[in-house]
C-alpha cells in the first residue's frame, strides 16, 4: 500500500502572528507560514491507513523552498518514509488550476520513479484560498475517482477497493457509505477521526512514532525537490502564466473590533505608572 499526502504552506492567521500593512492587505514576507490546518486531517487518514495495512507512505508539497519545514512538520504527523517538494519559480503565483496541473505531473513522476500510487490523500481546503478546489482538480488531471468528505475509511487491498463514510450537507446533513476503486483520490472532512481498535494497531502506531522521531530530526536529508523541467512541464502550463483566474479586486481584511476598553500610559509618566503598578500588585500576590 503506497500513499501521498497532499500538503501545503499557508500564513499563521493566529492572534499577534499575522502582519497587515495599513490598507489592510495581507503581508507574507512578515507573516510565518505553517502548516495548512485541514492537512491535519488528511494526514491522519494516511496513517490510519498505513498503521492497518502497511506500506509506504510520501508527503508532497508544491511552494518555495521554506516550505521543506512544513514537509518535516508533516513526516512528524503521518510518520512518512519521504518527502517531495515541488519547488520552481515557473510555479509562482499559481491558481488552483495550475497548481493542481503541477501536483499531477509531481504525482506521475513519483509513480515513474518511485513506485505505482494506491491513494492520495489531500486537505479539505487551504487557509488562504478557502476554494476546495485544489484536490478535486488534481484528481481530475490524473483521471482518478474520488472521495470527498470523507469521515472514516477502510481498505481492502486484496479488492484493490475502498470503502469511505462521506459527508452530505444539505438541508439536513447526512452520511453517506461509497465504494470506490484503487488508485483514488480522499479528501478527508476535518471531522475524520482516525480510529485504532485492535491492539495490533495501537502497538504499530507507537513503533512508527518511535521510529519517525529521528528521521524527522533530519528531514531535510529526505526531501526530493524537482523543478518543472524534472516534471517535463511547459512554464506557460504552470505559475501565473497557467493560471486562468482572473482576480478583479482584493478587499482588505478588516482589523478585529477591540473585546475590551485599554488605557494608554506614558512610561514616562511617574503617576500614570504607579496607577499600574497598583493595578497589578494583586495579582503579582496570587490575588484576583
Amino acid at each position: 500500500m503506497r500513499s501521498v499526502v497532499l500538503t501545503k504552506g499557508v500564513p499563521d492567521f493566529s492572534e499577534g502572528a499575522v502582519s497587515f500593512n495599513e490598507e489592510g492587505h495581507l503581508e507574507r514576507g512578515k507573516t510565518p507560514t505553517v502548516m495548512n490546518p485541514n492537512d491535519e486531517f488528511a494526514l491522519q487518514a494516511a496513517l490510519q491507513t498505513r498503521v492497518r495495512h502497511g506500506g509506504h507512505v510520501s508527503v508532497m508539497s508544491m511552494g518555495p523552498p521554506g516550505y521543506k519545514e512544513i514537509l518535516g512538520e508533516a513526516m512528524e504527523s503521518v510518520y512518512a518514509d519521504d518527502l517531495y517538494l515541488l519547488s520552481d519559480r515557473a510555479c509562482a503565483a499559481a491558481d488552483t488550476w495550475a497548481t493542481a496541473i503541477t501536483l499531477s505531473a509531481g504525482l506521475e513522476t513519483y509513480q515513474e520513479e518511485v513506485g505505482d500510487i494506491d491513494l492520495v490523500f489531500a486537505g479539505f481546503k487551504t487557509a488562504d484560498g478557502e476554494t476546495g478546489h485544489t484536490g478535486p482538480q488534481t484528481a481530475w488531471a490524473m483521471d482518478w475517482p474520488m472521495v470527498t468528505h470523507a469521515l472514516a475509511l477502510d481498505i481492502e487491498p486484496d479488492e484493490d477497493r475502498l470503502r469511505a463514510k462521506r459527508l452530505v450537507e444539505g438541508d439536513v446533513d447526512e452520511i453517506e457509505t461509497v465504494e470506490s476503486r484503487l488508485p483514488s483520490f480522499v479528501v478527508a472532512d476535518p471531522e475524520f477521526e482516525p480510529s485504532y481498535r485492535k491492539a495490533a494497531h495501537r502497538l504499530e502506531h507507537k513503533r512508527l512514532r518511535r521510529e519517525t522521531r529521528a528521521r524527522a530530526e533530519e528531514y531535510e536529508d529526505h526531501v526530493t525537490v524537482w523543478d518543472h523541467q524534472a516534471l517535463n512541464l511547459d512554464p506557460d502550463s504552470i505559475g501565473l502564466d497557467g493560471s486562468p483566474t482572473i482576480v478583479s479586486s482584493v478587499d482588505p481584511i478588516p482589523k478585529a473590533p477591540s473585546e475590551r476598553e485599554a488605557t494608554m500610559v506614558d512610561p514616562a509618566d511617574e503617576d500614570g505608572m504607579t496607577t499600574v503598578v497598583e493595578e497589578l500588585q494583586p495579582f503579582a500576590a496570587g490575588g484576583e
